[in-house]
């Protein structure tokens, strides 16, 4: 049997996983991010487990083609979630690092007092 931390863990994990997945790609203007971005924290606070999700979309990585857009890319994230599963709570981070679109847990707790399982 895995632990509730180790479920709020993995919650933040494959929701992360998930929406790059989903959204990398799609066509985006610096006019539209801000649209985008509520799109996204919309569709992924209503899956089971997520507390809270900021996404935030680098407009300067946006190089609009001939047709003035861009498509999102992996680098143009910066996506916080909170996950919370029974009293554990796990905090992940989407984001560029060196280059490449790092996705890592920031932190993980429990709420003082109250063991999980």
């Amino acid at each position: 049997m895995i632990s509730d931390k180790e479920q709020a863990v993995f919650e933040a994990a494959i929701k992360l996983g998930a929406l790059y997945h989903q959204w990398v790609g799609t066509p985006i203007s610096r006019n539209s991010a801000a649209s985008i971005e509520t799109a996204i924290e919309k569709a992924v606070i209503l899956q089971p487990f997520v507390e809270e999700i900021t996404v935030r979309l680098d407009r300067n990585k946006m190089t609009e083609n001939i047709y003035g857009y861009s498509e999102l890319s992996g680098l143009m994230f910066d996506v916080e979630i909170i996950t919370r599963v029974g009293f554990s709570y796990c905090r992940a981070r989407l984001a560029p690092h060196d280059g490449y679109p790092l996705m890592r847990i920031v932190e993980c707790h429990e709420i003082p007092g109250v063991s999980d399982n």
